[in-house]
């Protein structure tokens, strides 16, 4: 399929999904006959919400590498359930950030270490290492935890290429060794209802899907322009520095391998001709577009607040202290103009997939959205589900009577701390379940599956690029 005639089929289709109005606001009730109430609920009708208590039998202790963002939220978890796991040793290269967090957990002098290499040099101490590091960090690490007899929470993406993610699945199958991906949605109860509603028969057989994932605009900003993820050479394409997690959730509630799949997109407005007359490098350098511009650093970072975790700041939200990171280095590369970086990363992407069962699924990645908060459409022979994320709503094409799923997770107290609408700590609870009895069976996805899911997003970035559908 030539590239033009691929922009025709999917056209439809990406826009659907990129509407991704919630079930409320669908119209369907109205259009289709179906009833105007606003329908009954299907909150007991699947898996009930699991406490995030660990059930062990032992303390299992961890090693964290990377004491980012990421890093952060498994050492609270540890911090919540102190019984169940422990963190006895943390690496960064950032020395602050190495200290605050080995502060906190009480880790001696001789297990906090620089960079992720010097953890290695000592005995194994521990049940497992968590590798939050930088997308470009993951492979050597990894490779080296399994070789020493640990197990590991691996951050997505799991490694650069798809060689190097199938060298990980080779290596955690030799040493016999758990590695769970932190594909997180997969543990938000939103998702497990959603499909556990389509697995239940409820829409008959499955379709079809249409998936969007908005990024937000200043989010895209941060990332993916003045950010870490700016370079999808030297960290992954965006297809799976961002979505891979979509690719994951798509092939799981299909639950059936991809054959093939078909992508496009670009890096439509980033980029230095786009920058408007006499912009400067950074918005710090006096430029006369930066009050009116969208994606100004200052108004990001300092006025919205957005995204402060990367300045260090240990809890400031004082504009000055802000501003003085976005003049000082290495924080100043976030006061970047967007349209003078050294990014690639498309900031709209669009792909078509076909799996073994004859099932189809769409997919629409945007940078140009006000808010983040996935959206989702899933069509089967017998019902239809719409959901933005948080709530979903099923229509049953012969009762004609919407029901819905709404239970507000944010409201359960031990909830509240974990993100990714409460995926990030149930993830790390089921991975201190599954070391404490060495059962990669407890987790949602083992290490085959999740490679599985990158495999199909290193598929969909040679398809962007030559413009031909491929094999999966």
């Amino acid at each position: 399929m030539i590239r033009r005639d691929f922009l025709k089929t999917i056209g439809a289709a990406a826009a659907g999904a990129a509407v991704g109005l919630p079930a409320a606001a669908s119209g369907i009730s109205r259009d289709a006959g179906f009833n105007d109430a606003d329908g009954d609920s299907l909150n007991d009708m699947t898996l009930p919400i699991r406490s995030l208590r660990p059930q062990v039998d032992r303390q299992v202790s961890v090693i964290v590498i990377g004491a980012g963002s990421r890093g952060n939220v498994y050492a609270r978890y540890a911090a919540a359930w102190p019984d169940a796991v422990k963190v006895v040793g943390v690496s960064d290269i950032r020395e602050l950030r190495c200290r605050k967090m080995a502060d906190a957990h009480g880790v001696p002098a001789e297990h906090r270490f620089g960079d992720w290499s010097e953890v290695f040099k000592v005995p194994k101490f521990a049940d497992a290492v968590v590798i939050s590091t930088p997308d470009d960090l993951h492979y050597a690490p990894c490779m080296k935890a399994l070789s020493m007899g640990y197990d590991v929470l691996l951050e997505k993406p799991v490694a650069q290429t798809e060689k190097e993610c199938r060298d990980i699945l080779a290596q955690a199958h030799k040493y016999d060794r758990i590695v769970a991906v932190c594909h997180v949605l997969r543990y938000a109860p939103y998702f497990i209802a959603l499909r556990e509603m389509v697995r239940s028969g409820a829409i008959g057989e499955l379709v079809s899907i249409q998936h969007f994932e908005p990024i937000q605009y200043a989010h895209m900003a941060h990332s993916y322009v003045r950010g870490n993820w700016r370079d999808s050479k030297q960290t992954t394409p965006i297809i799976l520095a961002k979505s891979c997690h979509d690719l994951d959730i798509i092939r799981w509630i299909v639950d059936a391998p991809c054959k093939s799949i078909v992508a496009d997109g670009s890096l439509h407005l980033f980029k230095s001709s786009n920058a408007p007359e006499g912009a400067p490098l950074k918005c710090t350098d006096g430029c006369p577009h930066e009050s009116s511009c969208p994606y100004s650093a200052i108004d990001i970072y300092t006025k919205q607040k957005r995204h402060l975790n990367v300045f260090d700041l240990d809890g400031s939200r004082d504009p000055d202290v802000i501003m003085q990171r976005l003049l000082t280095p290495p924080y100043d590369s976030y006061a970047r103009c967007v349209y003078h970086c050294d990014n690639d990363q498309p900031d709209h992407y669009v792909s078509e997939m076909v799996f073994a069962g004859g099932q189809t699924a769409s997919f629409s990645m945007e940078a140009f959205a006000p808010s983040g908060g996935r959206r989702t459409r899933i069509m089967g022979t017998m019902g239809y589900i719409e959901g933005d994320g948080s709530t979903f709503t099923l229509w049953d094409f012969k009762t004609r009577t919407p029901k819905v799923w709404n239970k507000k997770v944010s409201e359960i107290p031990e909830y509240r701390d974990s993100g990714h609408g409460g995926g990030d700590h149930a993830l790390a609870r089921d991975f201190v379940e599954a070391v404490a009895a060495h059962d990669p069976s407890k987790l949602s996805s083992t290490i085959d599956v999740s490679i599985e899911s990158h495999v199909m997003g290193f598929a969909a970035e040679r398809s962007r690029r030559s413009g031909r559908k491929e094999k999966v």
